[in-house]
Order: C-alpha cells, then structure tokens, then sequence
C-alpha cells in the first residue's frame, strides 16, 4: 500500500530537493508535502 502511495506521491506532488527550497523559507504547505513524502517513503521502505 505504501509503496502506491509513493508512486502516486512522485507523479503528483513536487520534488523540492530538485528545485532547491530553502526550507527556512518554506511555506507550511511546502512544509507538510515534505513531511507527507518522508512519512510515506519511510513507511513504504520499512515494508
């Protein structure tokens, strides 16, 4: 299941890493699709 989720989490949400966001000046929204795609990556790993 988590593993879907980190493909549709690639093909929907931004890679912020590849546009070079300076997290200091993230907005909240930034900030919680960052948290959502660590929290599905980590879950999708540990399975």
């Amino acid at each position: 299941m988590y593993q879907l989720l980190a493909k549709l989490n690639q093909a929907l949400f931004p890679s912020y890493t590849k546009r070079r966001l300076d997290l200091a000046k993230a907005s909240k929204f930034q900030l919680a699709i960052i948290g959502w795609r660590a929290w599905v990556t980590k879950r999708a790993i540990n399975q």
